[in-house]
């Protein structure tokens, strides 16, 4: 970005977006803000559903989204825009036992 945009609005599109989806946003991340990333251009789009241990990824192709990847669990993902990058997915999810801690004032 040529510059830091003021406020939480931004004037260029993004190449990519990822939205990290939970019970109470995933309806909209998928009804409404796709369908308005793809009539700016976004180019790529990922869902990762932590819960669910899940990443779709999407590009856009005649102004449709088109599903260019499903990935699950442990996969180890290579998926435009960042295909030259291997991510396992494991190092997004908590192992089960880990549960995030509430941060407590005064601690």
């Amino acid at each position: 970005m040529p510059s830091i945009p003021q406020g939480h609005r931004f004037d260029i599109v993004p190449d990519w977006v990822c939205e990290i989806l939970s019970p109470g946003t995933a309806r909209k991340d998928r009804v409404v803000k796709m369908p308005i990333y793809a009539r700016h251009g976004v180019a790529h789009l990922w869902l990762v559903d932590p819960l669910e241990r899940t990443l779709g990824a999407y590009d856009l192709y005649q102004g449709s989204w088109r599903v260019i990847g499903l990935f699950e669990e442990a996969d180890q993902v290579r998926v435009a825009p960042f295909e030259a990058l291997e991510v396992p997915l494991s190092d997004l999810w908590l192992d089960g036992e880990e549960e995030p801690t509430p941060e407590v004032e005064g601690r």
